[in-house]
């Protein structure tokens, strides 16, 4: 009995040798993995720190008077109450809300429209893709923004085409009822990223859908209010979020088309233009800090409302 004990084990060793090996320690590798990950988020957490400093300069700034040449005099809440009597402040603001709430909607409508026909299997969709998103990419640049100025100017290409159905188009850069508009169309000109996040969406939706709800005799309108828009509502929303803060800082566009001025009229004068001419032109820094705080505090407003009211329409898997 011992002797088959003896070989039966014998045999165990030999088919599993294994069974002898010390097991390896535990997590073995794992603190040098975790230094490699440290080492890649450097560059962030060194970007990060250099923020907090200007960050709480800033807010401190906002309560002074301060003028970039003699030290910040504290000056409590005078900044903020400067603001509620500055009518161009109120105008800038104008100007702002108007840009954001007229270029956004169309620029999100364009951009889902174009990536609706793409999503129909277009061949050579990857050239299109380029095309199309290639604009996002140079629309807040001062060349494109030079170049625009140009088109609409009074002997621009714009009018020039007008020109010929025996018409004389207004300076459309030069004129305050039409300066602003040149810079919503410029706008969703640049619908090209949204378009690329919203086709990568469509191709997300199951084709099954609109295969049953054919059907079922539903319409091509029909499929895309009861399956198109409630599937794509999470990205709907992610790109309405990201327009919107970026256009509440819209700021090239404006002092490239006016030269700085936010004319003709302060029709192109933008909330962060005028910020930049407080405190750099005016060198009144401290009210420009307070400007920029109201700036975030009406980006953080928009944004918390979007999220709260995102539970009402965007819908998700779970």
């Amino acid at each position: 009995m011992t002797a088959v004990t003896t070989a039966s084990a014998g045999s165990v060793s030999h088919a599993d040798p294994a069974a002898h090996t010390p097991p390896s320690p535990r997590g073995k590798g794992k603190p040098r993995q975790d230094r490699a990950g440290y080492l890649f988020l450097l560059p962030w957490f060194i970007g990060m720190l250099l923020t907090v400093v200007p960050f709480f300069a800033s807010l401190y700034l906002a309560f002074t008077d301060y003028n970039l040449i003699n030290p910040p005099q504290w000056t409590g809440l005078d900044n903020f109450r400067d603001m509620l009597d500055d009518p161009v402040l109120h105008q800038s603001l104008k100007v702002t809300f108007v840009y954001t709430f007229v270029s956004v909607p169309l620029s999100l409508v364009v951009a889902l429209g174009v990536a609706m026909l793409l999503n129909r299997g277009v061949k050579g969709l990857p050239v299109y893709r380029a095309v199309f998103y290639l604009p996002s990419l140079l629309g807040g640049s001062v060349a494109v923004v030079l170049l625009w100025k140009y088109v609409f100017g009074l002997d621009g290409i714009v009018n020039g085409f007008i020109g010929w159905f025996g018409l004389t188009g207004p300076g459309w850069t030069s004129d305050p009822d039409y300066a602003l508009t040149t810079l919503i169309i410029l706008h969703v000109w640049t619908f090209g990223s949204p378009m690329v996040i919203f086709l990568a969406g469509l191709r997300q939706i199951p084709a099954m859908y609109y295969e049953a709800a054919a059907l079922d005799g539903a319409s091509k309108w029909q499929q895309f209010r009861r399956i198109t828009l409630p599937l794509l509502s999470p990205i709907i929303f992610f790109n309405l979020i990201q327009s919107l803060i970026s256009s509440f800082q819209t700021f090239t566009q404006g002092f490239i088309m006016s030269g700085g001025t936010g004319g003709p009229a302060e029709s192109t004068l933008f909330y962060n233009l005028y910020l930049y001419q407080q405190g750099f032109s005016q060198f009144r820094m401290g009210y420009a800090s307070a400007m920029a705080w109201f700036l975030l505090v009406i980006i953080g407003a928009f944004t918390a409302l979007n999220f709260f009211t995102a539970k009402y329409w965007v819908f998700y898997d779970n």
